[in-house]
């Protein structure tokens, strides 16, 4: 993946090994909300680059029926996502994974999911990786399985409010391949890569989702 600036993904040090982001605090709840409506009550979950464990854990609360594996690159935040689980005390939640999800054919070792979960990444990582996050996770999943995706984007071409203008910049400032996406540029990739339907939902702080059911 490309190098991910170090203001774009903040987290801070808090007891033991794990990791608080303030962003993750505040969505947790529109994203539960979300996955409650759109995610499928059993199988396997996927959630590819989980970050601190803090949504994993509130989305396995919320989701019991579903085994979650989580994913990361980064070893601190894997350490993280183990420390939250461990902390829940929640069994539906399988020790976190070393994944890039940007390199191809991570599908072959990560098959047969119901769900597979990407939040806020694609504005942090270049459109080749973009492409193959999505290709990839269409590959892992199930018949009739859905990839919720969900993140700030661009609509039309255009970015709608002064502070997604602010951080794009700050983004672009800092690796001119990554910021934000244009919706209908996921849209084209997800349909490219096998989505049978694709379904947009406008969230909380002009964030989008997309749920993209398999063929």
């Amino acid at each position: 993946m490309s190098k991910i600036p170090s203001n774009a993904s903040v987290a801070q040090q808090t007891d033991g090994a794990k990791l608080h982001a303030p962003a993750a605090a505040r969505n947790a709840d529109a994203l539960v909300g979300l996955l409650a409506k759109f995610a499928p009550k059993t199988g396997a979950a996927l959630e590819i680059a989980s970050g601190t464990g803090q949504h994993v854990t509130a989305f396995a609360a919320a989701l019991p029926e579903l085994v979650w594996q989580p994913t990361e690159v980064d070893p601190a935040r894997l350490a993280s996502i183990n420390a939250y689980a461990a902390d829940a005390g929640m069994t539906n939640i399988r020790p976190a994974l070393a994944l890039d999800a940007a390199q191809t054919d991570w599908h072959r070792c990560h098959s047969d999911n119901s769900l597979i979960v990407v939040i806020n990444l694609l504005h942090l990582i270049d459109m080749p990786s973009s492409e193959t996050v999505l290709s990839e996770a269409l590959k892992a999943l199930r018949p009739d399985g859905r990839l919720i995706l969900y993140g700030p984007f661009r609509r039309n071409g255009q970015l709608t409010s002064e502070g997604d203008r602010r951080f794009d910049a700050d983004l672009r400032a800092a690796d001119p391949d990554i910021g934000y996406k244009n919706d209908s540029v996921i849209e084209t990739c997800l349909n490219a890569a096998g989505a049978s339907t694709i379904e947009r939902v406008e969230m909380p702080a002009n964030n989008l989702a997309f749920i993209a059911k398999k063929g």
